[in-house]
């Protein structure tokens, strides 16, 4: 059986849907064609979540990361981000998903935007009531 190129993995968070590609490299991460500090801006937050899965299982420079990522806001898409690179970990070596697991890496956040009702201004928020 040959070994394989890369490996990869799909993540999603709430409208953003993430391919991961996982190259034997040196640590670069490229989203989109750019750098992340370059796609989601100074946001250090966004940057250390997009790391988690690789510091957690100690691969932050032995994988070249390519990111696909598309819909949704930019947290969104950190989120779908986070989720595709602990799946494509998980397709390079199956020992890793009791870590990723542990840390709820591997979970997909189904979390999503409430949609608006009739007869509501919002998803919940009623007109004000006058009693008279």
């Amino acid at each position: 059986m040959t070994e394989k190129h890369y490996y990869q993995g799909t993540g999603r968070r709430k409208c953003s849907v993430a391919r991961v590609r996982l190259f034997p490299g040196s640590g670069e991460i490229i989203v989109n064609g750019k750098s992340p500090e370059d796609y989601f801006g100074n946001r250090q937050s966004l940057h250390t979540q997009i790391r988690e899965p690789l510091q957690l299982t100690d691969n932050l420079t032995n994988f070249k990361v390519m990111v696909k990522v598309c819909g949704g806001g930019v947290v969104g898409q950190a989120g779908a981000v986070c989720h595709g690179v602990a799946r494509a970990l998980l397709d390079a070596n199956a020992e890793l998903r009791i870590v990723l697991k542990r840390a709820g890496l591997l979970t997909r956040d189904a979390r999503v935007k409430e949609r608006k009702k009739v007869g509501l201004k919002r998803a919940r928020k009623r007109p004000q009531y006058t009693k008279r």
